[in-house]
């Protein structure tokens, strides 16, 4: 299937555009964008700067992708934005390039699902599988983790990570490091459960689901401490792999700065 490009749209000869991409009206695509193919643009997106964009993603109007990052000491680097497969991006998106404080690359990657109005800033790292509600807001340098969600109004501290199969209800301050499959909330969002829907969905098993719940217990509520917790799941037979996993990142956080372990590496 031939390219469609509607009429009144800007885009530079040197651009990049794959075969069976449509692109809407007014439209604006800078000379160093890659769209590949199967990709749709409605009307009034604009791309900037160094943009790669995969296979087959929606894109609805006012998305603004690859705007200078917002960080007063960026000093013009040649810095990108890449994102991947299968993405509907909604309306009014803004997604901003990489700083020169880390490689550069603000990164998303397949069949993610950002709703109106988000905002992923600078150097930003998202997985894939990853739900964002309406005016959900990402600071920079933020890794967001695979199925991963965050509700509406969710504001997240610039170098947080959110774990996968995590759950941020709405309008939750995440000033902290977001654990694994935990369901979060609160001004600033704390632990309160595990996030049993996403598991049951993602079809985790029942004891696994278990083991979980036990390690939230024994971690948030108990608050035993991280090694007594491990000896305690591993004398019960609870120490899967996903708790270990949990127990790990954990660990993480408490080895950063103010409950974010990326935190750790920042001065470098």
């Amino acid at each position: 299937m031939a390219t469609y490009v509607a009429d009144n749209v800007s885009i530079d000869p040197r651009a990049q555009i794959d075969d069976d991409v449509e692109i809407g009206p007014f439209c604006v695509i800078g000379p160093h964008a890659r769209i590949g193919r199967g990709t749709r643009l409605e009307n009034n997106v604009t791309l900037m700067g160094r943009v790669t964009i995969g296979q087959f993603n929606h894109i609805y109007p006012g998305v603004v992708i690859g705007g200078e990052p917002q960080d007063i000491s960026y000093a013009g680097g040649d810095t990108q934005v890449i994102i991947g497969d299968h993405n509907i991006i909604r309306e009014c998106v803004t997604i901003n390039r990489g700083s020169e404080k880390e490689d550069g690359i603000t990164a998303i990657g397949d069949h993610n699902f950002l709703m109106a109005c988000c905002h992923v800033a600078h150097d930003c790292k998202l997985g894939s599988h990853i739900i964002m509600t309406n005016a959900a807001l990402l600071g920079g340098h933020v890794h967001v983790h695979d199925h991963a969600t965050l509700s509406g109004g969710v504001a997240v501290h610039h170098y947080a990570t959110i774990g996968s199969y995590s759950f941020v209800a709405g309008l939750s301050a995440v000033r902290h490091d977001v654990p694994p499959y935990m369901l979060v909330e609160g001004y600033p969002a704390r632990p309160r459960c595990i996030n049993v829907v996403a598991l049951k969905r993602n079809n985790f098993p029942s004891h696994v689901i278990d083991s979980l719940a036990e390690a939230h217990r024994l971690l948030y509520r108990a608050k035993v401490g991280l090694d007594h917790a491990r000896d305690i799941l591993r004398s019960n037979g609870h120490l899967c792999p996903q708790v270990n996993y949990l127990l790990s990142f954990v660990q993480e956080q408490h080895e950063g700065k103010h409950g974010r372990g990326r935190e750790r590496r920042r001065a470098a």
